[in-house]
């Protein structure tokens, strides 16, 4: 039983190698603003993460399932709960430190959406989702610091415009829950996710341990 991760995040790739799985990865390429537009501005945070995480899986569970016939995919997607605000990757430096100046010394919530679709007989069958939900409090960078991170492009790219197991981490005073789910992908969400469709995480070690395929996408 072979996992395959939806996502391009560096950061879950890491977190999934780190705990002994090797997964295939599959970029979903989901559509996220019009997802977004489509839920609409009322949506909850975590009906928000939750969707998109479930259409990451869907996308790539549907394409994987010729060629990969038993196996299981995980989408995940995650968002900053800010001043009454779901946030994700700023995509700009100007967006990113106007992030900053709102996080500077206070505590968000990071909301990661996680689904699960089982991929048996080469058709895509059970789902499941879920979500994880951390509490981090911020530092407060110095103006030298914050423009150097911001430089660095790193805050760009992710959600909340910080990271915590990177440069990032420097300014992270501290985490209420699961760290993982900060990083990208709550490990023991996962795992009990995975239980529910009848996966142990020692089959994926098993699989992780016998010969390497080349991702799919």
């Amino acid at each position: 039983m072979r996992l395959v991760l939806a996502s391009a995040s560096p950061a879950r790739l890491a977190i999934l190698r780190g705990a002994g799985v090797e997964p295939l990865v599959e970029v979903s390429d989901v559509d996220e603003d019009a997802l977004l537009a489509e839920l609409g501005p009322e949506a909850s945070a975590v009906d928000t993460v939750t969707a998109l995480a479930l259409a990451k899986a869907r996308t790539v569970a549907a394409r994987v399932a010729a060629v990969e016939p038993e196996c299981v995919v995980v989408g995940a997607d995650s968002m900053l709960f800010l001043d009454g605000e779901l946030v994700g990757k700023p995509g700009s430096a100007d967006v990113a430190r106007g992030r900053w100046d709102q996080m500077a010394g206070s505590t968000a919530e990071l909301f990661t959406g996680h689904a699960l679709v089982r991929v048996g007989g080469g058709a895509p069958g059970q789902e499941l989702a879920g979500h994880a939900r951390t509490a981090v409090t911020f530092s407060r960078p110095t103006t030298a610091e914050l423009e150097a991170y911001l430089a660095s492009g790193e805050p760009l790219s992710v959600a909340g415009a910080f990271t915590l197991d990177g440069r990032g981490g420097w300014f992270v005073e501290g985490i209420e829950g699961d760290p993982s789910n900060v990083v990208g992908l709550s490990l023991p969400l996962t795992r009990r996710l995975l239980a529910e469709i009848g996966v142990g995480v020692d089959a994926l070690w098993a699989a992780s341990a016998g010969p390497r395929t080349a991702p799919v996408g």
